[in-house]
């Protein structure tokens, strides 16, 4: 059921749409990382944060159901279906495709002819995406003219086009500039009220989600340290503030809490491991 509504708070949900208990992530059996606990809620943004081979990419794959995970429990509870919004997009760009087309491609393809509606019900499904993102005054232009913004906000209606409850993106404007990265998040924004979103993102450009960021994964394979639970709480971990300062603090005095690599104490709703 999507709902529009004026702030993020108005669609908070009681209920998680996705929850990893003790979660491990990895490959071949073998955990990066100490375990892992968090729950993402509607009207929640999570962003994933962590210096290059932290396991960003990994944990984004096995929440996805790409990577098998290694241990612990991962489940999606009232999830309508995830939206995923990749770094880049598997496309041959050498071979013709419309914007509608790419659009159409975020559905599912097991048509049944015992359905006979369906195919009416994605038309407008698609159509309801392209005009959500702003892009149906050119969905039959060439993907491949596009501009860099425009490409990622037909991206977004193709994530949109399944109707999900959790969108999931990949760093997505890591081929935009300042401007074109802020109206990129504003559109996430806009569409996470308007239908009822959660959402979880990686990105390196940090300066934007220090501003939009609900809550914070933070991974630290060096330190063997996982941190997860509301920006605040987890920005003013004295690891996290060692590599990122104080960017994620909200307004007010600054206390760095927990510890170090080698300090163990740590006291607060975010979850820590380290080794």
């Amino acid at each position: 059921m999507r709902r529009d509504t004026g702030t993020l708070s108005d669609v908070i949900s009681e209920y998680p749409l996705l929850r990893a208990e003790a979660l491990r992530i990895g490959y071949a059996g073998r955990a990066l990382l100490p375990p892992l606990t968090f729950e993402v809620r509607v009207g929640e943004m999570w962003a994933i944060i962590g210096r290059n081979g932290s396991g960003k990419t990994t944990l984004l794959r096995t929440l996805l159901d790409l990577t098998p995970r290694v241990d612990g429990g991962l489940e999606r509870l009232g999830v309508r279906g995830i939206g995923y919004v990749p770094q880049r997009l598997g496309l041959d760009l050498g071979v013709p495709m419309r914007c509608v087309d790419v659009v159409r491609g975020g559905l599912d393809r097991g048509w049944s002819f015992l359905d006979a509606l369906r195919p009416l019900r994605a038309r407008a499904q698609v159509e309801q995406a392209l005009r959500e993102t702003d892009t149906l005054a050119f969905a039959e232009r060439q993907f491949v003219t596009l501009s860099e913004g425009q490409k990622q906000r037909v991206l977004m209606a193709r994530a949109l086009a399944c109707e999900p409850g959790l969108l999931v993106l990949d760093e997505p404007t890591s081929a935009m500039d300042a401007v074109a990265e802020e109206a990129a998040f504003d559109l996430v924004e806009r569409l996470q009220r308007a239908r009822g979103l959660g959402v979880v993102v990686v990105a390196h450009h940090l300066a934007v989600l220090a501003r939009r960021a609900t809550h914070l994964v933070y991974l630290d394979a060096d330190c063997g340290l996982v941190l997860a639970g509301p920006s605040g709480d987890v920005a003013r971990h004295a690891t996290f503030v060692e590599h990122y300062g104080h960017l994620f603090d909200p307004p007010g005095p600054h206390e760095a809490h927990g510890g170090h690599c080698d300090d163990h104490d740590h006291h607060g709703p975010t979850t820590e491991h380290p080794r």
